[in-house]
């Protein structure tokens, strides 16, 4: 009786010898465990490649198929404008779905990569092979999944920030007519408005105030923009002013048919302009000013300050809390500041009591939050006080303007994002956010432009401001910056000049000659001559 035949995994004398070059996988060898490295890459950086090398075509091109409207995506934006780029970036579904996107995406990424290396790795590699061939794939791996990973948190922080700063009402405070939230049907975002005014309300409602004392308009200012070209010019009103007008017919203007005044006295506190965003609202109806109003103070100061100017009501308002703004400005990295003057930081002039640090004269001096806060607030008897004070809050909104530079916003975006949501409030619908996202791209070329109504100029007095005078000066300094914009291609520079002015103090001569100022030249190191 024969034994059965046993099969046998050596090869018959006749059977075909396979060529190790066409079957590379049967072979451990260095050279071709080095290949494997190679393609292991090349599929990294082209999904899908590594696997059609491999013989996995199938597989391959599926994969390469995936990775396809990536490419296609990106190729579209890039060719499309920084439009189609801000529109989709301020849109908070978008932003989500990016979020989600690029985790699926790294996790895709990261599978590709492993079992490419898989399947062109040697059959039966040495044990430091699979070592070396498992740093390549760790490295690779997180080379990829690390930057997605990133950036689906700050799309994710972005959507978060975007939900609650801007709202997402159906309409825009600065049109009568309605539109759809992140609608771009219409060429002109503006509606052909040729300047959109921008209400900038510093509020001070810190820590050391009483809460029940609620926000005092700490800092009003009014920023007037060339929808074409960018150009910027800043009009500053000292918040102790009076008698700030309404327009005829209003409501407002029913209740305080002289301006905002008590009819006696100029200086009674109560009356002046940082005591309207408080004091206004209880003695208004609700919906007085319109159902969709959701800050009847911040309303009053845009329709107030609008009409004072001779410009009509704010487009839009901006309250920056100025206790919040020390964190805003250490996520930014601090701002570069020049010092023309001893600046205190604390003391009360009422009671007489100095403060115990000062900010020393010097150009080119490098601020972080609470410095620069102080740097705009501190008054301690300082000549000039409140206006000295406005002039140098120009020279921070400057500072933040010019110096946050897209690599800066982005290597501190998460802190950014966080403070602005504790520091600034507005009424900006999120529609609006893609118009002036651009819009101040183009203020960031230009050198912005100021002025500051204090004595001397129009014949200025805040118990009883000369209102006709000052919107003929607003229109000449809006002519006067449009000039400006039109003749010369900005220079302005990320930190403020270091060159010293031989003149003592620049800033006011020029403001009170009636000219427009630069605040490129204003800011810039001019120390003051005791």
């Amino acid at each position: 009786m024969s034994e059965p035949k046993r099969a046998s995994s050596e090869p018959a004398d006749d059977a075909p010898v396979a060529d190790p070059v066409d079957n590379p996988r049967r072979v451990a060898g260095h050279g071709r465990f080095r290949w494997a490295v190679l393609w292991t890459v090349l599929g990294t950086l082209l999904p899908g490649l590594g696997l059609w090398h491999a013989g996995r075509k199938v597989a391959g091109s599926i994969v390469m198929g995936l990775f396809a409207p990536l490419i296609i995506t990106v190729a579209y934006l890039a060719t499309g404008g920084r439009a189609r780029i801000f529109t989709l970036a301020t849109n908070v579904d978008v932003l989500n779905g990016v979020a989600i996107g690029m985790i699926a995406l790294a996790v895709l990424w990261v599978v590709v990569i492993a079992t490419t290396h898989l399947a062109l790795r040697p059959v039966r590699p040495t044990g430091l092979q699979r070592g070396l061939g498992g740093a390549l794939v760790l490295v690779l791996s997180l080379a990829v999944a690390t930057p997605l990973a990133v950036g689906a948190e700050y799309s994710h922080t972005a959507a978060v920030t975007l939900g609650s700063l801007f709202n997402d009402d159906s309409t825009d405070p600065a049109s009568t007519t309605s539109a759809t939230p992140g609608s771009t049907a219409s060429a002109d975002p503006w509606n052909g408005k040729d300047r959109i005014n921008v209400l900038v309300i510093g509020g001070d409602s810190g820590t050391n105030r009483d809460p029940s004392l609620g926000l005092r308009a700490d800092a009003v200012m009014m920023a007037s923009i060339d929808t074409r070209s960018g150009a910027a010019t800043l009009f500053s009103l000292p918040r102790q002013t009076s008698r700030i007008p309404f327009p005829k017919g209003s409501v407002l203007h029913d209740l305080y048919p002289n301006g905002f005044y008590d009819g006696v006295s100029g200086n009674n506190a109560e009356y002046f302009l940082n005591a309207m965003y408080n004091n206004v609202p209880p003695r208004l109806a609700k919906g007085a000013l319109g159902a969709n109003v959701k800050n009847v103070g911040a309303e009053v100061m845009k329709i107030g300050v609008g009409e004072a100017l001779g410009l009509g009501k704010a487009d839009y308002y901006v309250i920056i809390n100025m206790d919040g703004f020390k964190s805003f400005i250490n996520a930014l990295g601090g701002i570069t500041l020049n010092v023309n003057y001893r600046i205190p930081m604390g003391g009360k002039t009422s009671e007489n009591i100095p403060p115990k640090e000062w900010i020393e004269p010097g150009p080119n001096q490098h601020m972080n939050g609470r410095y620069a806060l102080w740097y705009a607030r501190g008054r301690y008897h300082v000549k000039g006080s409140d206006y000295s004070r406005m002039e140098r809050q120009r020279c921070v909104i400057n500072a933040v303007v010019q110096q946050a530079k897209p690599e800066v916003v982005l290597a501190n975006f998460e802190k950014i994002a966080s403070a602005s949501t504790k520091t600034i409030s507005t009424d900006i619908p999120r529609s609006k956010l893609p118009a002036l996202i651009d819009l101040a791209m183009k203020v960031k070329g230009t050198n912005l432009h100021s002025v500051v109504f204090q004595p001397g100029v129009v014949g200025w007095v805040s118990a009883n401001p000369p209102w006709a005078a000052v919107q003929r000066r607003v229109q000449q300094a809006l002519k006067e910056a449009d000039k400006a914009g039109s003749n010369k291609t900005a220079t302005a520079s990320a930190s403020p000049s270091a060159t010293e002015s031989t003149s003592a103090e620049p800033t006011k001569k020029s403001t009170k000659a009636g000219k427009t100022d630069d605040l490129s030249d204003s800011c810039a190191y001019h120390p003051v001559k005791d």
